[in-house]
């Protein structure tokens, strides 16, 4: 086991699928990184990689149950050249999508 666990938190391709944002629009995502259960700078370092990973207009869906890794990913968006649409709670974590621009 590494230093961060060895569970496979970034999953690539089809995985992403559809989400559907609070004005009723829909995205496609091309990434998903599950950082439930970590806290920072794990978190923004995982959706650095993805965010550096896809091509320019695709979506990364970023899962965060910690509540300083939410408030932290928005403002790193501009470093990454990124945007961030939208951050929605669901029951069990925030999903927080990022668009390369």
């Amino acid at each position: 086991m590494g230093l961060f666990g060895s569970k496979k938190k970034v999953e690539e391709g089809s995985a992403g699928g559809e989400a559907v944002l609070s004005d009723g629009s829909r995205i496609q995502v091309a990434r998903k990184v599950d950082c439930r259960g970590d806290s920072c700078p794990r978190p923004q370092l995982m959706t650095k990689k993805a965010v550096g990973e896809v091509g320019p207009g695709a979506v990364v869906e970023v899962m965060v149950d910690n509540p300083s890794s939410v408030e932290a990913l928005p403002p790193m968006c501009h470093e990454l050249n990124a945007t961030h649409l939208e951050t929605i709670k669901d029951p069990t974590c925030w999903r927080v999508y990022i668009k390369k621009d």
